[in-house]
Order: structure tokens, then sequence, then C-alpha cells
């Protein structure tokens, strides 16, 4: 921490908090991890990229409309609602809190702390087998259908390659995690809530996942896993997302909004679009959904709230 020691304190104790954020999320991701799949023998046709059997590599993906259409905890929202466990007022501001996030692109610290600190207070005392349980079944009904079959190729290649795959997302890492073993990936870093003996005590550890806490994370999981991020890929639809693909050495933008796809041109990053088919080899990059996740987060902690009263 003596690096830090030029910063305000404010800002040593936001870069601490994401510090611990992004190791909290390594360590829960390792914990959780599925083996790497043996590859195959080399055919003499591999592509460039990703490299076969590079075992010091791996590939990052954002979550929320780089992998999946819209924003996971929206859907796990969703599925909450048709199980009524909360009102249609609670879905209303919640749909309308995703909407605002997304067009506006704006982060308020204040409104984010009060999504935050409303959202634990409300988890507090649930069990996390209640949150994964949930999960499983909702990925079925409304998450499943939303993969998106380019991103979701992309994925494999590198599975096919013999590396491992991490989602990276703001998202509970419980729900995250769900959503990783579902598509046969390795894991996930998602955002990390303090638990003790399976039950939560309403603290985070550290902060939400989001932007510079999701290259804490990487950084934190590349080390662990002795990882060289220069050989690494990140994938992401967010500007958000830059401190994460610019760790790797191997960025690429996912249906990017439009400052990453401004970023990515000038840096001359990669560019897959597949909300409207279009592809480019060279050109602009990621995507995140923090503060929607956060805002989403609340609406999931209501729907638990409500069930249990």
């Amino acid at each position: 921490m003596a690096a830090l020691g030029w910063l305000s304190p404010r800002r040593r104790s936001a870069t601490a908090r994401s510090v611990l954020a992004g190791e909290a999320s390594a360590e829960a991701a390792r914990k959780s991890a599925r083996p790497t799949p043996e590859t195959a023998p080399d055919s003499g046709a591999e592509p460039e990229f990703p490299v076969h059997g590079d075992d010091r590599a791996a590939a990052f993906f954002d979550l929320d409309n780089t992998v999946m259409q819209g924003a996971a905890i929206f859907h796990f929202g969703r599925g909450l609602y048709k199980r009524k466990f909360f009102e249609t007022r609670d879905l209303a501001r919640f749909a309308w809190q995703q909407a605002y996030f997304r067009l506006a692109g704006l982060e308020d610290p204040e409104h984010m702390q009060d999504a935050r600190d409303s959202a634990l207070s409300i988890v507090k005392g649930h069990r996390v087998s209640e949150l994964k349980s949930i999960g499983e079944e909702i990925y079925d009904e409304y998450m499943a259908e939303r993969i998106w079959p380019g991103t979701r190729a992309l994925a494999q290649a590198h599975l096919d390659a013999g590396q491992k795959v991490w989602l990276v997302t703001a998202a509970p890492v419980e729900i995250a995690q769900v959503i990783a073993r579902r598509l046969g990936l390795t894991g996930a870093l998602g955002t990390v809530a303090e638990s003790i003996g399976g039950v939560y005590t309403g603290k985070l550890v550290g902060e939400p996942l989001h932007g510079p806490a999701k290259a804490e994370a990487v950084r934190a999981l590349a080390t662990a896993e002795h990882l060289d991020l220069s050989r690494c890929a990140a994938y992401s639809d967010s500007h958000n997302d830059i401190p994460m693909l610019s760790l790797v050495g191997h960025p690429y933008a996912i249906n990017p909004d439009s400052k990453l796809r401004k970023h990515a041109r000038e840096l001359e990053w990669r560019l897959r679009d597949y909300r409207t088919g279009r592809k480019a080899a060279k050109v602009g990059i990621p995507a995140a959904a923090g503060v929607g996740a956060v805002a989403g987060g609340t609406a999931a902690a209501i729907a638990l709230h409500r069930r249990r009263r």
C-alpha cells in the first residue's frame, strides 16, 4: 500500500477497495473452477489465435451484452417477479434504473452507494444456497436463450485450444458461477458479498466488481494461475471495462458502446458486433454493466426480502 501514498486518502481508500474486491473475487473463482479439458491433437491447421496448448494464456469475458443479451441480474429479477417475490412497482423501478444507466451512461456515486446499501441490508441473513438455487432455475427460463452464439463460439475456441475461460462481471459471484458452469466455462469472477456459515452478513468484500475492480480481479487471478497477461484475451462491450481490456495482449470489443468503439479504433483493437452481424478485424471494443448490476442487485434483494415476509 506504500505505493499509493501519493494519492489522497479518499483515492487510496477507493483503490484499496478495488484491490480487495479483485482479490476476493479471484479467490472465489479459483475455488469453483472447472478443470481444463484435454485438448485435441494438433491438426496442423490451427488458427493463429488463440494459440493451441498455451497454458499461460486464458480468456476473460464480460457477461452483460457481451456473452448474454441484456443484464443477467435483470433476467434474474424477472424470474423472481414471476414467482411473486416482489410487487409490480418494484419491477417497474428496477426496469427504469436499468434504462437510465444504459441510456445516460452516467454513474452517480451517491446513487450507486444507496442501491448497494439497500441491497446489502435486505440480503443480510439469507443463505447463499438460496441464491444459487434460484439462479439455476432462472438460467433455464430466461438466460439460456439469450446467449450470443458468436461470443459463445469465441469462448469455445479458447477452451478447444486448452485455455481456461472466465466470466468477469459485477453480478453476484454466485449467479456468475451458475452461468459459467452451464456454459461449460472454467469459472467466474463476480461481486463477492461476505458470508459466514453460508449466511450473508450484509457487507461486501471490497466493492462491486466494476471498472477498475474488474482489472484487479483479473490481475489477481492471473498471478495465482501463473498466467502471462500479454498472451491472454479479454472481451467486453463497455467503456467501463477499458482497465481490464488494457491489461491483456488481445483485447476485443464485443457489441461495443460508442465510447469503447472510438477508443478501440484509436488503439486498433479487434471488434465483433453480433447485434448486426457486422465484423471487423481491427476496431473497437468492450462492455460492462457494473452500475446496472448494482441497481439490479437491489431489485433481487428486494425480491428475496418480499419472499421472507
